[in-house]
This record gives C-alpha cells, structure tokens and sequence, in this order.
C-alpha cells in the first residue's frame, strides 16, 4: 500500500517538471526564431502546414551608442607657469604642450628623438623646481591658448599626462 502511495506521488511530481521543461523548451524555440535580426512567425497549427513563414525585420536599437562631443571651450583648461630656458630646438611662443618632464637630459631627447619621427617639431626645455633641474620635452608651441588647447587634446591620446605651459 505505501509503495502504491510512493508510485502515485512520483507520477504526479512529473507532470510539473515536464511542463516546466516543455515552456522551456517552447521559449527557446521562440528565441531562436528571433535570432539574426529578423523575427519569424512560425505557425505551429497542423491544419495549415503549408501557409508561409512570415518574416519581419527588426530594427535594432543600441542604447549604448556614444556621441563624441566636440570641445570649443578651453577657457578651463589649466595652464602652469615656469620660467623655462631653451636647450634644444628653434624657441617657444607663448603656449607650449609639454607631454614629458625628466630629471635627466637623456631621457627627454629620447622622447624628442620620438616625437621628432612622428613629426612634431619637438623641444626641450630647463626648468628649475624645488632646487632641480628638471627637462620638459615640448610637442607643440603656439600663440594663443586655444591653440595650445587644441594640440594637447589632440596628443592626449598618446600622452594622456600632456599639460600646458606658459612661459614667464
């Protein structure tokens, strides 16, 4: 009798695991027929096998899309201040883009060599800061602020810690 009672407990326990795994199933059917950028409507009725599958395209929707904003203002972009001392190269303007600063004079003409292939017109000057002499390698030279800002933003890719330099 127990055993009777156990056969018809386990027998009723499936009914509800195989519907779940039928809507399963059923759901992925459902998903794979979206795949590929269309939706498919497939008619599952036995009595019309032969109506066409209709298909119908979906239009994508991408709402990670990035705008790029372009930047026109650069009356917050921060400048600093040092009396510089021209070592090599053909002289400052008022505005210079300083992408590297070394304590040794090697090391910047490294980075001149470099930029200089890459065809900037590249310098290096001398700065004294906290009783050092330190070599700042400057990419580009300009007039005007604007201008300055609008190379840095420009070389930020390669030299993301690219700063301003106005000299005294």
């Amino acid at each position: 009798m127990g055993a009777a009672v156990l056969m018809v407990m386990a027998m009723t326990g499936c009914k509800g695991k195989e519907s779940a795994y039928k809507k399963a199933y059923e759901k992925a059917q459902q998903n794979q027929t979206t795949q590929g950028g269309y939706v498919q409507t497939v008619v599952t009725n036995p009595q019309q096998q032969n109506t066409p599958v209709q298909v119908t395209p979906v239009t994508p929707t991408n709402t990670n899309t990035v705008t790029p904003v372009t930047t026109t203002d650069y009356s917050n972009v921060s400048v600093r201040t040092e009396a510089v001392k021209l070592v090599s190269g053909s002289g400052l303007r008022a505005f210079s883009v300083v992408v590297g600063s070394f304590g040794l004079q090697s090391n910047a003409q490294s980075l001149q060599s470099v930029l200089s292939q890459k065809g900037y017109a590249a310098q290096i000057v001398s700065a004294q800061v906290n009783g050092m002499t330190m070599y700042r390698v400057v990419a580009s030279t300009h007039d005007t602020k604007e201008q300055a800002a609008q190379s840095r933003a420009t070389l930020m890719g390669s030299y993301p810690d690219a700063w301003l330099l106005y000299q005294k």
